[in-house]
């Protein structure tokens, strides 16, 4: 049993330590918002460990992994209540020998979590990503009917932690106006309407596959409170478009609390102190609430 404590304790894990997380997340481990909110704790490479900044090296690809390690050991021990995480660079881990793409595998990897999604969240706008980093060729295979449906009856029991009892979900179609009934392409018609109709029969309040195009301007509307979009930059430029620097990206589907950034490395700003904490403030202060929330239940 872990012991009571007055606010939550999150852990802001700083990436990959040659880009601006360091910067970011000690910004926001001081930010008075934070402050007020959690109690942050930095989770960085030993002292004394320099990489060379605005470098790509399998050094600091490996020195973000077990920062990432130390911290996911330690929220599933209840050390800490929640993960914030600085961005780490894909080049580096596979520079590194590392095999995950990114925070998501990994991290479903280190949890053995079976199904996990990418979800970015703000007020503005909240899109789940069917498909993540993979090449956009290989979009169409991975888009199944049995993988869209634990996606949305994974986005339908999550959504409530975040004060939407009911999610209204739409889903995305992948081909221009939704394929128009197989004018331009099947997926519509074989895994992504009939996963929307799955998920309905189990009562889940889901509609789609509406075209790309417009699902987003609707969700803006208010018509939905979330779209799944189904690949990586269908869902991730329209969320940057209204909501870049507020936006956090949360791995749904883990036995612990996880947010993020919703931007990259940026070698070439990095060590100049100039980075925007924002996004990083906003990932601790939402993964502060889910914590908070999580430990009244």
């Amino acid at each position: 049993m872990t012991e009571r404590r007055a606010k939550p304790r999150i852990a802001l894990t700083v990436g990959d330590p040659a880009g601006i997380g360091p910067e970011v997340a000690a910004k926001a481990a001081a930010d008075g918002r934070v402050l007020q909110a959690c109690e942050p704790i930095l989770y960085a490479p030993p002292d004394g460990h320099a990489f060379p900044i605005g470098q790509l090296s399998g050094a600091a690809g490996r020195a973000a992994y077990d920062s990432i390690v130390r911290a996911v050991g330690d929220a599933r021990a209840g050390t800490v209540d929640a993960i914030a995480t600085a961005p780490v660079n894909k080049e580096a881990f596979r520079l590194a020998g590392l095999p995950w793409n990114g925070h998501t595998d990994l991290l479903a990897h280190l949890t053995d979590s079976a199904h996990v999604a990418m979800m970015f969240y703000s007020e503005a706008l909240r899109v789940v990503l069917a498909t993540v980093h993979i090449a956009l060729a290989e979009v169409p295979r991975a888009l199944t009917r049995e993988s869209l449906e634990a996606t949305i009856g994974l986005t339908a029991r999550e959504l409530p932690r975040f004060g939407i009892a009911r999610p209204r979900i739409a889903v995305a179609g992948l081909n221009p106006h939704a394929g128009e009934h197989g004018l331009f392409g099947q997926e519509e018609e074989l895994a992504i309407r009939p996963a929307i109709e799955a998920c309905r029969g189990r009562g889940i309040d889901v509609q789609g596959p509406f075209p790309g195009d417009t699902i987003f301007v609707r969700a803006r509307r208010g018509d939905f409170d979330v779209v799944v979009a189904c690949y990586h930059d269908q869902g991730l430029i329209p969320v940057k478009l209204v909501a870049f620097g507020q936006a956090v990206n949360v791995t749904l589907g883990l036995p612990i609390i996880r947010t993020s950034v919703d931007h990259g490395t940026a070698f070439d700003i990095a060590g100049k102190s100039v980075a925007d904490p924002e996004s990083m403030i906003a990932a601790v202060l939402l993964a502060a609430r889910l914590a908070g929330g999580a430990r009244r239940l």
